[in-house]
């Protein structure tokens, strides 16, 4: 469905909102006819409090990947996962990005940080996507394997939101999929950035969309 939203925007000021719509942003994408869920790093590292990436709100992002998992499976639509992963600590698959934010090291293979949680562990057969940098299509195969599975539409949740799942709703769009992104399903270390980045994501890159909705149509209803 096109036209500007009706709802109440993520940052909530008539003015902004006025001055974001009368500019021409914020119109819908609308969702096509064949999803796909990719859930954007939901890594131990994000909710282990010990975790110099730890993110308050990861538990109640988690469960709410979690339902979207389940309907996803019950309707047979694809479901991706992706993960940071370096050879060692030295990250030196992509040195300017670990120099601009050391704590990537906990992503080196083997620790533990970079293991997905019991509540979204992919499932046999489901598609893993081990990347280096932010986005999940950079110098990977996500979006051949999207293509191939016949996919319009890309269901986005993950951790964090001003990040990876921003870097990755962008990429979608420019690959030529639609980008739903999760608002209860991304989590990031403040509220400021996560909705600041959800308010700029829904007026330029992707739809911004409830967990209800999302879920009602990965089941087809």
């Amino acid at each position: 469905m096109n036209g500007a939203r009706s709802d109440a925007r993520v940052l909530g000021t008539g003015t902004l909102d006025a001055d974001y719509t009368t500019a021409g942003f914020a119109r819908r994408l609308g969702w096509g006819t064949r999803p796909a869920l990719v859930l954007v790093d939901p890594v131990a590292a994000y909710a282990v409090p010990s975790s110099p990436l730890f993110l308050a709100d990861a538990q109640a992002a988690l469960a709410a990947m979690a339902e979207m998992v389940a309907a996803a499976r019950a309707a047979r639509v694809p479901v991706a996962f992706t993960a940071v992963r370096y050879v060692d600590e030295s990250c030196a698959e992509a040195p300017l990005f670990a120099a601009k934010v050391p704590a990537l090291a906990a992503f080196a293979a083997g620790n533990p940080l970079g293991d997905f949680p019991a509540q979204v562990t992919p499932a046999r057969g489901e598609y893993i996507v081990y990347k280096h940098y932010a986005s999940a299509f950079a110098g990977t195969a996500l979006a051949a394997w999207l293509t191939a599975a016949g996919v319009d539409t890309v269901v986005l949740g993950g951790f964090s939101t001003s990040g990876c799942v921003r870097a990755s709703a962008v990429d979608a769009l420019q690959h030529g999929f639609r980008p739903m992104v999760v608002r209860e399903a991304c989590a990031d270390r403040d509220p400021g950035p996560h909705e600041a980045n959800l308010f700029d994501l829904d007026a330029k890159y992707a739809d911004v969309v409830p967990l209800a909705d999302a879920v009602a149509r990965l089941v087809g209803d």
